[in-house]
């Protein structure tokens, strides 16, 4: 894979960072990079702003035969800041190879990650051998929400008849995954005021609101039980999970000793032996931020939290939403002033029966030797909740490994994954070519 690993050293290069505001010149230039390879290969292609986001590269390779099916072919090329860099071993946009990895910011998230696809799709419409028309949609505002991609997607402009996201992980060193799912998420900032001011506890205490307590018991009114389950009110809707997905999490690595690895504690004995249906089927709560408080003896006028509710697949944002306002404030009691600023995302599942599923899974297991394990994202993604929405199967898959520190100094990418990556890309475009219309 000489030629792939020649561009994808070129385009990490390209210091692409988003957050922080973003730098606009590196953002333009990763963004024109990908334009200027599907043109080179004969295609059309384009920068395009939403609203005054930043570029996103759209464009088309067309198939070897007028009657293909059309695949969008999803990625990111901006990349997380590079943060201190004397924590780096090597410069984070000069990309080294150590190991058997290459070391650079975005080798991972997403850049070495997507690249196959676009790569093999380039070669294969060069030769005019492409089995399926291509739309690529490449946005630079990935690390910073996806603004400006998920008002494209919503609008209905690229039509496809699935999609293929490679931005995520494999189950395991040797095992891909296709992710069917991920949660989406309610989540709530609060603010809390009992005073015009801190009042000295020894003059007031036990007669006046306390901030602290208000939170305290507001939080408590959605957090999970002590074996980590969730009230009914919030996990209402959600979907039972497939027989074909639930056997196939038994290939899955054990989540206890998953657990243990970072470093965590069980939330109660048996919760490791559920982690893919905890993680990934169910609803979670969690407290995320609470600041009150100072230690000195007085009663806070002032408190503040966050917390957050992942939403599992069947469920949807704007009842769980309403229904954790309500509880939050009931629990307050009267006098006390409350705001609560809530923010949702919805979740997003799709049939493992779905053809396209089924020509992915076929791909990936002749491009790797091995079945890719079904599995779901704790995670939220926004983008898949907007595909599935339209109806358009998303084939959620990539070959990152968490020993690839994306996001973290020292970001790397296995040249073994790279490799999987461009065999599973031709498979995946020659079975897709079988999708009926």
């Amino acid at each position: 894979m000489p030629a792939l690993r020649e561009e994808l050293d070129e385009w990490l290069r390209i210091p692409s960072v988003s957050t922080g505001g973003g730098d606009a010149a590196a953002l333009a230039a990763a963004c024109g990079w990908v334009c200027e390879r599907i043109e080179a290969a004969g295609g059309n292609a384009e920068a395009v702003t939403v609203d005054g986001g930043h570029p996103m590269a759209v464009g088309d390779l067309r198939a070897a035969r007028p009657d293909a099916p059309t695949v969008l072919a999803y990625g990111h090329y901006d990349v997380q800041a590079p943060g201190p860099l004397e924590l780096w071993d090597s410069p984070p946009f000069e990309p080294t190879e150590r190991d058997g990895r290459l070391y650079a910011r975005g080798a991972a998230d997403d850049k070495g990650n997507f690249l196959p696809l676009l790569h093999v799709a380039c070669e294969l419409a060069r030769a005019g051998e492409l089995p399926v028309n291509v739309r690529f949609l490449v946005e630079g505002e990935e690390e910073v929400s996806s603004g400006s991609v998920l008002k494209r997607l919503r609008s209905g402009e690229d039509e496809a008849d699935c999609a293929i996201v490679f931005d995520s992980l494999m189950a395991d060193e040797s095992t891909p995954a296709i992710n069917l799912a991920a949660r989406g998420m309610v989540a709530a900032a609060i603010e809390v005021r009992t005073a015009r001011r801190d009042l000295h506890s020894g003059l007031y205490g036990g007669a006046v609101l306390n901030a602290a307590h208000v939170l305290l018991g507001m939080l408590s009114a959605v957090a999970p039980d002590a074996e980590g389950r969730v009230r009914s009110e919030l996990s209402a809707g959600v979907a039972p999970v497939p027989d074909a997905e639930r056997a196939s999490w038994a290939r899955l690595p054990d989540g206890a000793q998953g657990i243990a690895d970072v470093g965590g504690i069980e939330v109660a004995p048996g919760a490791g032996a559920e982690y893919w249906e905890r993680t990934g089927a169910a609803t979670a709560v969690d407290v995320n931020m609470v600041e009150v408080g100072e230690p000195r003896t007085i009663v806070p006028a002032t408190a503040r939290g966050f917390v957050s509710v992942r939403l599992a697949p069947g469920q949807r944002a704007e009842p769980i939403a309403a229904e954790v306002e309500r509880l939050l404030r009931e629990a307050a009691p009267a006098g006390a002033e409350v705001s609560i600023d809530l923010d949702t995302s919805e979740p997003a599942l799709f049939d493992a029966g779905d053809p396209a599923i089924q020509l992915a899974a076929e791909a990936m297991e002749r491009a790797c030797g091995v079945a890719p394990a079904l599995i779901r994202l704790g995670g939220t993604l926004p983008l898949l909740s907007v595909l599935a929405d339209r109806g358009m199967t998303a084939i959620v898959s990539g070959f990152a490994l968490p020993d690839d520190a994306f996001h973290a100094p020292n970001e790397s990418y296995r040249l073994e994954s790279l490799r999987l990556g461009e065999a599973a890309a031709r498979e995946l475009y020659a079975s897709l070519a079988e999708l009926p219309r």
